[in-house]
């Protein structure tokens, strides 16, 4: 007899994560579909269709149907998943009727948006499905104690938003949540080199300037990259060298909205909870976490000690799993 399988999943805008309990995180691939558009068949999910992005013919195309950290394509997402959860069920062995599902959901989301992730979980056959917002998952999946009477401050810097939440006793207090993260990073280093260079480069390509010279803080030693791309006055392919002094101009103000919500959500904090706050500090997760100077930057910034979670690009996936076992406490705590 197979056993029920209880599963969490974070449906991130560039990655999908599932945790289940028995083996920790089983699955953790980029949150891209390739569909053939004849045929409305999906041909790729995951890595796989990752790596098709930009070198695919006309009727085959890549797809990312999160966009912003919510459902942009319903249909499409459903599919991602069955096939997610399928492979899921052969790693770990276990039947995947009718599972419990902890799926987590952005602070900012609507009703509307909360209720398609919950539709496209339940299409697969759930049994239950929770819903339980990210910053809370991200402070779970950090090991920070949630749900304790104190200040938990956590920054989630993922691909498609931020979200920065303050928790005690398993609930938010405050938080925030912007459109802003790691795509719309790469976005401005592709507009930058446009712009600057009269070269258009990949998705990918900025992907790879951003996790190798990009930094957030200004004082740094400069380095080089050479960056491939199509030149928009020739059409020709062309190589261009680029600073990390660059990259850092083009990402400034995406790093300043971030920094914006991160004082907005820490105005909004009871007097109460400020005292743990100087104390404790707070807590960084997701790919952003990872951006170079991140922690020394924001420590300059906040006056606020600045610590980077164990796995950021994790966490959240973890707190989901993690969740299960409180879900009936945090329930009550967001009621």
């Amino acid at each position: 007899m197979l056993s029920h399988a209880e599963i969490g999943i974070d449906l991130g805008t560039a990655n999908v994560l599932v945790y289940t309990k028995q083996k920790g995180i089983v699955y953790n691939e980029p949150s891209v579909v390739a569909m053939n558009m004849n045929t409305k068949e999906v041909i790729a999910v995951g890595l796989e269709a990752k790596e098709m992005v930009g070198k695919t013919p006309k009727d085959i195309i890549p797809i990312r149907p999160l966009k912003d950290g919510v459902i942009a394509d319903y249909d499409i997402t459903a599919q991602m998943l069955k096939v997610v959860l399928k492979k899921v069920s052969k790693i770990v062995g276990l039947s995947m009727r009718k599972p419990t599902v902890v799926v987590c959901t952005p602070s900012g989301s609507t009703t509307v948006e909360r209720r398609a992730i919950h539709d496209a979980i339940s299409s697969y056959g759930a049994k239950v499905v929770h819903l339980i917002e990210e910053p809370v998952a991200a402070a779970i999946g950090s090991d920070l104690p949630v749900d304790e009477p104190m200040a938990n401050v956590i920054v989630d810097i993922g691909g498609g938003t931020s979200e920065i939440g303050i928790i005690s006793f398993g609930g938010v207090v405050s938080c925030r949540s912007v459109r802003n993260g790691g795509d719309k990073m790469n976005n401005e280093i592709i507009q930058y080199i446009r712009k600057k260079h009269n070269v258009f480069i990949g998705e990918r390509t900025a992907e790879n300037v951003l996790m190798e010279i990009g930094y957030a803080h200004p004082n740094h030693t400069e380095q080089t990259m050479e960056v491939r791309g199509r030149d928009l006055v020739t059409g020709l392919p062309k190589t261009v060298v680029i600073t990390s002094l660059e990259v850092y101009g083009a990402l400034k103000e995406s790093l300043e909205q971030i920094l914006e919500a991160i004082r907005a959500t820490l105005e909004d904090c009871p007097p109460e909870l400020s005292g743990d706050i100087v104390d404790h500090g707070i807590v960084l997760t997701g790919g952003g976490a990872l951006l170079n100077g991140m922690q020394e930057w924001l420590s300059d910034e906040i006056f606020v000690p600045v610590h980077i979670a164990s796995n950021p690009l994790e966490s959240v996936a973890i707190g989901t799993g993690k969740a299960l076992k409180m879900i009936s406490k945090l329930q009550k705590a967001a009621k």
